[in-house]
């Protein structure tokens, strides 16, 4: 089925971008496949800061994600791989929906305009890791063209985490 995707805005998050961002994120559906609970506020409030400093001197980040009415719906966007293990050195895309705005097309859309971005910031390939299991952000994954390039092991619960790879 192909449908119209929804109107969405991608802006460079802000300090109140941090308390909306736990809020959302507060949902276990939310982070089901991110540690199971929102961190604490302290920790958005770094994301969010360390994002607008990625925006600043790189030309992209993770983008408070908010639709046609200025509502926020959480996050989209692209940031240097940030942990030690995994495609060390990539620029990794991602996105974090609040539930109420699951299944209506609004990460297709943004992803969309991200790769969009990151292009045109001079990014040449960039990948997105996703749990096994999660099987709408690999469905996200598969309708913005990325494919399954290598997997790796998780090293907080063992388990795979697929590492999908987009040549741009």
């Amino acid at each position: 089925m192909n449908r119209a995707l929804p109107d969405v805005r991608l802006r460079v998050p802000t300090d109140e971008d941090a308390f909306a961002w736990h809020r959302i994120f507060a949902d276990p559906e939310v982070m089901e496949f991110h540690g199971g609970k929102a961190a604490e506020l302290s920790v958005y409030e770094e994301l969010t800061a360390r994002q607008r400093r990625h925006d600043a001197e790189l030309g992209f980040c993770l983008w408070t994600l908010v639709d046609a009415e200025g509502e926020v719906l959480g996050f989209t966007g692209a940031q240097p791989w940030p942990r030690q293990w995994g495609p060390k050195g990539e620029i990794e895309i991602g996105w974090r929906l609040g539930r109420a705005h699951w299944g209506k097309g609004y990460v297709t859309a943004a992803t969309l305009t991200t790769l969009e971005r990151v292009r045109a910031a001079g990014v040449s390939d960039v990948v997105a890791v996703v749990r096994q299991g999660n099987e709408r952000s690999i469905a996200v994954t598969r309708r913005v063209g990325m494919e399954l390039s290598e997997v790796f092991t998780h090293p907080a619960t063992a388990e795979p985490a697929h590492c999908y790879r987009l040549a741009l």
